[in-house]
């Protein structure tokens, strides 16, 4: 094609010359194909819809890769026995008050048991099974303290000690019989094992002590799923009954509700209010700009079949890919009737201006602007899967299937189904008359002063944008719920679900011996309070050199102490029990993991990592770590460091993930471990993993890296339009480029962050905005092209100034820019228009 100033002008002849011309044999064809296409996807939205293939997982959101799988996969164990679940803390300064108003909560919950069905915590560990699964390895299982004393210990002083509980066994506090030990070491052990939670059973409830109350803890698991598309908040609303019931009792009672689902459940209800509002809010913002323009059902009903089609073949076609379709996806698609309605605009404005031109030769009149309008937001819109984030690749995949699905339906329907003649209105009169009114740029005085507002409002908005890479601007939890769960996580001394350690090893015992020596790093801390303590495979399973170091020190101990009762009772030597395992033998850990005993923290074996020639892994948990300079500390201690003390390091600082750590398991994040530094050695084979750190320096990575893609697109359309329009290709350009300076300033105006979803609008404005100039080129000084700008501008401008609205801090960055930008672009067209 020769590189003509105005090449449409040529076309519209051609056209002209066919205005009478009838549909094509194989344009007919095509529409039914495109009829039996439709029909397939209505029978995949039934199925879709039936099989509630909406995803809500966060997690599923975001990146993975290799040196990440294993942290994603310990967040996903850790998150499997919670997800489903609810805790509630009922708090009072006595112990009968905090009972009373517990039954209250329990009699309120009772009544709908499919909602919320209590959980006896205290009644899933079985002492008695644990106590004999043990026993054979008693001999071996010594705490830190028990080995630091038998190490230098008095055998008198000891057989003294031995014989005093030889004659206290009377009370029946002992957990096995004298002679089995005789140094009494076991019962400790135990509790050294029960001091990893704070819960203690209390008249048949789970119980606890702190910040000056009595609390009972309740646990509850939910009957159905979390999210729900319909928005319900079942759970809220019954547990706020149930509060208020307590209250009413006991007005002095503190009661505090968290858990997975109760963030899931705002999440939903959240989105549920916002795919109404924007969706379907924008969608009748578009048919009431389609009335008016065209005073006739026809064009409205045609235009939400077009609608319809585009958005159920995203769906469909990104659940086909997918599997399944996230609901931010759907939020964000809503955002999507605001472009898709420009192709059957465009038709039916230059059918109301030119009721002579038959339908098909209307769209051949048209089509080769509308092709290339929709290549470039399809190149837009897939520029957003540049990222190997898998929601925006659903998010990229939905917009350019749901414009391809509705840019289709108007060229092979619309001739089909459109009948008769539409009649101008008075608006659509006044708006084609609008563009002759509309100033263009030139040397006078007027363009200057109007270019130095611009530049004022550019200069002083970048200058106070803020650039922020945070993972939690993914999801935003309610404050009241985030901090909910915080109070419960430090009342309970829980684990961080989002900062934990890694532990490999060629084999599980060199994995156990490794974690002892990480708990022997961490003991300093511990005993700073700067940690509360670990949760560690090793401290139920020592290593195999741990169990015979314990067995040989205390063998020869046991064997003098009975020896000296037997001679100071002036019996004959007690013997040891049948039933100990022999010297050499040891607890081992696949023995341990194929028994009942190691349900509760079998979720901390990881087993072979990546393929069957991988290395072994566990995950040791952190209890206590709240501020980020203790988990600096953490780092250096098993990590190593080139200085050793509590300043800065070069690490990952921990933080505390609103939504994602909120829930207990199901943040985001990623392993932020780097290889120790010479200097101070760390613990080979351990690796410090903070997900959330990890995850907003990968979101820095994608925004610089967008910004150099969006660079790089900007380029890639000017050669098009250069191909297409030759030297006027700059009035097409240049109005998105100055309304993308416009949005970025207007992000500083108004404080919100600058981070990589924002890029991403640049990156839809880029090839959505260039639209305007394509179609005032392609139809120089044609009111009726403006006339079908303004309408589709309009529809843009609601949509995404309702996806503005969105509480979710990304989506709501999104929003702005593309409302900034679009009216930017909207307004600068005309203004460099030929």
């Amino acid at each position: 094609m020769s590189k003509q100033t105005y090449p449409a002008r040529g076309h519209a002849k051609d056209a002209g010359a066919h205005a009478s011309a009838p549909l094509s044999p194989v344009a007919k064809a095509l529409a039914v194909l495109w009829l039996l296409l439709v029909l397939a996807l209505g029978w995949h939205q039934a199925s879709f819809w039936r099989e509630g293939r909406v995803d809500t997982d966060i997690m599923a959101l975001l990146p993975s890769s290799e040196r990440t799988a294993t942290a994603d996969r310990v967040l996903r164990q850790l998150a499997e026995d919670v997800s489903r679940e609810v805790v509630v803390l009922v708090g009072a300064p006595d112990w009968q008050a905090a009972r009373h108003a517990a039954d209250g909560i329990r009699a309120v919950t009772g009544e709908h048991p499919a909602l919320l069905k209590p959980v006896d915590k205290l009644g899933t560990f079985d002492v008695d099974a644990a106590l004999a699964f043990y026993r054979p390895w008693r001999d071996r299982l010594l705490t830190d303290t028990q080995r630091a004393q038998l190490t230098h210990a008095d055998p008198d002083a000891l057989s003294r000690q031995a014989l005093a509980r030889l004659y206290q066994l009377s009370s029946g506090s002992a957990l096995t019989g004298w002679s089995a030990d005789p140094l009494g070491l076991w019962q400790d052990w135990w509790l050294a094992r029960a001091d990893v939670t704070r819960v203690r059973e209390r008249d048949g409830l789970a119980s606890f002590s702190a910040d000056g109350m009595q609390w009972i803890l309740l646990t509850y698991r939910i009957g159905k799923p979390a999210f729900s598309v319909g928005g319900d908040t079942d759970y809220s609303e019954l547990l706020a009954a149930a509060e208020a019931r307590a209250r009413r009792d006991h007005p002095g009672v503190r009661v505090i509700s968290a858990g997975i689902p109760l963030h899931a459940e705002a999440a939903a209800a959240r989105a549920s209010l916002e795919i109404n509002v924007i969706g379907f809010g924008s969608l009748a913002a578009v048919l009431l700009l389609v009335w008016l323009a065209f005073r006739s059902l026809r064009p409205i009903v045609l235009v939400a079949l077009s609608l319809a089609i585009g958005t159920a073949a995203a769906i469909s076609v990104t659940a086909i890919v997918f599997d399944r379709v996230h609901l931010i996806t759907l939020v964000f698609g809503a955002s999507l009737v605001g472009v898709a309605e420009d192709y059957g605009i465009h038709y039916f404005v230059t059918r109301q201006a030119n009721g002579q031109r038959t339908p098909a030769s209307t769209m051949r009149l048209l089509l080769p602007g509308m092709a290339l309008a929709l290549s470039t937001s399809v190149v837009a819109y897939l520029a957003l899967g540049v990222a190997p984030f898998p929601g925006l690749r659903q998010m990229a995949l939905f917009s350019a299937v749901g414009l391809v699905a509705a840019f289709l339906t108007v060229v092979l329907w619309f001739p089909l189904l459109d009948r008769g003649r539409l009649r101008p209105t008075r608006m659509s009169e006044w708006l084609a008359r609008g563009l002759a009114r509309w100033p263009r740029a030139g040397w006078d005085r007027r363009t200057f002063v109007l270019g130095a507002l611009l530049a004022l409002f550019v200069a002083g908005g970048v200058w106070r944008v803020r650039v922020v890479d945070d993972v939690r601007q993914l999801q935003n939890s309610p404050s009241h719920l985030v901090e909910a769960q915080r109070t419960v996580g430090r009342l309970l001394g829980s684990p961080s679900p989002t900062q934990f350690l890694l532990v490999r090893g060629a084999t599980p015992d060199q994995v156990l011996e490794r974690e002892e020596a990480v708990k022997a790093r961490l003991q300093p801390l511990i005993a700073q309070g700067r940690l509360d303590g670990v949760i560690a495979l090793s401290d139920w399973v020592p290593s195999a050199g741990r169990q015979r170091a314990d067995a040989a020190l205390t063998g020869p101990l046991e064997e003098e102490v009975r020896e000296r009762v037997a001679k100071a009772l002036r019996t004959a030597r007690v013997t040891v029990p049948s039933g100990a395992a022999a010297p050499a033998d040891v607890l081992t850990l696949s023995a341990w993991l194929a028994s009942p005993v190691s349900s509760a923290l079998r979720h901390l074996w990881l087993g072979r990592e990546g393929h069957a020639a991988g290395p072994y892994a566990s995950v040791v948990l952190l209890r206590g770590l709240a501020d980020p300079a203790a988990a600096q500390a953490v780092e250096r201690a098993v990590m190593g460091v080139s200085n050793a003390s509590d300043g800065p390091s070069d690490g990952p600082v921990a933080a505390t993930a609103s939504a994602a750590e909120a829930a207990g398991a199901s943040g985001a994040a990623a392993n932020a471990a780097a290889a120790p530094v010479p200097g101070v050695a760390g613990v080979a084979g351990v690796e410090y993993a903070d997900r959330i750190a990890d995850l907003t320096g990968l979101l820095h990575h994608y925004r610089v890296l967008m910004s150099w893609l969006l660079l790089a697109g900007a380029v890639a359309v000017a050669a098009l339009l250069a191909w297409r329009y030759g030297r006027a290709s700059w009035r097409a350009l240049v109005p998105t480029l100055l309304a993308g300076l416009c949005s970025v300033a207007l992000l500083g105006w108004l404080h919100v962050p600058l981070q990589l979803f924002p890029v991403l609008a640049l990156a839809l404005l880029l090839g959505v905005g260039v639209d305007y100039g394509i179609f005032l080129l392609e139809h120089p000084g044609d009111g009726v092209s403006w006339t079908a700008i303004v309408l589709g501008a309009a529809s843009t401008l609601l949509a995404f100034g309702l996806l503005a609205l969105s509480s979710t801090p990304a989506l709501h960055a999104f929003g702005i820019t593309m409302l900034a930008g679009v009216g930017a672009v909207w307004a600068l067209s005309p203004w460099f228009r030929p």
